[in-house]
């Protein structure tokens, strides 16, 4: 009766020993990608590809040091090949094409964290990049996520990093000569600090004239404010000229008396101080991820300096001299290590935000 409980310890624990040496590598794994995800702006990418590959291996080398026989270990590979291959082929369209598009978009570079970016009508700044999806921070502040076989699929408008031309445009009778309304707009487009500025024509319609004011502005941090300043200044400098902004239908289809509509002059200099930028609070995450992507290049140059000081201090003439590039050389690696935990803290709330509450932490990386 024993007998029929005699169990083949060896085969039990031979796929135990795999399922266990699996679990501690997977950990070693995750560990080492945190370790290096300062290091290296493209690591989330990589990381899930490696845990995707390292899992499907896994698991093939777990059915083949099963207890079974070769043929049933044969059929069982042949179908997760199969159930493999029906997953690609049902899912190549999206997560597949997912993949390929986020590695084309990381080969081609053509938009990085904290960049302003449009597609399709949806304009923001990136706050975020994976594997299958790229995030944008909108202007309402919140997040889209958008697949990254769309950014590839359309055309993705990026603003020139220095600087991006902003516009406005007005509708004004053909009663006032053109020569009088474009030199108020170029004036409106200066005061708004605006460099470049030009005027077109752009449409000459039934009743009225589409003047179109354009400027250069160098500040993509505070484009939403230009804007907002450009249209203000417009409005000022035409009032300020006795040029009545009003539809002429609109003036032919009522009594008005010789009114014009130009409002009073007031003293608006307390409702133009702005506090802070309305964009600090707008793209609050696409900034921080912009910034971080900044000091993980930061961190980078100190990792080259570190492997410079290593090499001078290996071939120092004097020891005094070598005395003093050791100094150096462990004041950069104490900088170091305050950097790359800096880093990972705020990687970590970084990609919380908007998710979940997170603790506020300052955005300044650790001083020496």
């Amino acid at each position: 009766m024993l007998e029929s409980f005699d169990i083949n310890w060896s085969g039990v624990l031979i796929p135990s020993l795999v399922l266990v040496v699996g679990f501690f590598s997977y950990k070693v794994l995750q560990k080492f990608f945190d370790l290096s995800k300062n290091k290296n702006t493209n690591v989330v990418l990589q990381k899930q590809l490696t845990n995707i590959v390292f899992i499907l291996l896994l698991i093939i080398i777990f059915v083949i040091v099963l207890p079974i026989k070769d043929s049933l270990k044969n059929q069982i590979i042949a179908l997760i090949g199969i159930v493999l291959s029906a997953s690609i082929a049902l899912s190549s369209a999206t997560f597949l094409g997912n993949i390929m598009a986020g590695i084309w978009l990381r080969s081609v570079r053509n938009f990085r964290l904290g960049d302003f970016v449009e597609v399709k009508g949806m304009f923001g700044r990136v706050s975020g990049r994976g594997l299958l999806h790229t995030e944008l921070q909108s202007i309402d502040r919140d997040l889209i996520t958008l697949p990254n076989l769309f950014l590839a699929s359309n055309p993705v408008t990026v603003s020139h990093s220095d600087g991006t031309i902003i516009s406005t445009q007005i509708s004004l009778g053909y009663d006032i000569d053109h020569s009088v309304i474009e030199p108020l707009l170029l004036a409106a487009a200066e005061k708004a600090e605006l460099e470049k500025p030009f005027v077109y024509i752009d449409n000459l319609g039934d009743y009225s004239i589409v003047y179109k004011i354009h400027g250069l502005a160098k500040d993509l941090t505070t484009i939403l404010s230009a804007r907002s300043m450009l249209n203000r200044r417009v409005l000022d400098e035409l009032h300020q000229a006795g040029v009545e902004i009003v539809s002429p239908t609109f003036m032919n289809q009522r009594q008005v008396n010789e009114h014009t509509f130009i409002p009073k002059q007031r003293n608006n200099k307390a409702q133009q101080k702005n506090v802070e930028n309305p964009e600090d609070v707008i793209f609050d995450k696409a900034d921080k991820a912009g910034k971080l992507d900044e000091m993980k290049q930061q961190h980078q140059e100190l990792l080259e300096r570190m492997k410079e000081a290593k090499e001078a201090i290996d071939h120092a003439e004097s020891d005094k001299i070598e005395q003093e590039l050791k100094q150096s050389y462990e004041r950069l690696k104490v900088r170091e290590a305050k950097l790359v935990e800096f880093l990972s803290t705020k990687s970590e709330e970084i990609s919380r935000e908007g998710k979940e509450i997170s603790k506020e932490n300052s955005d300044e990386p650790p001083k020496d």
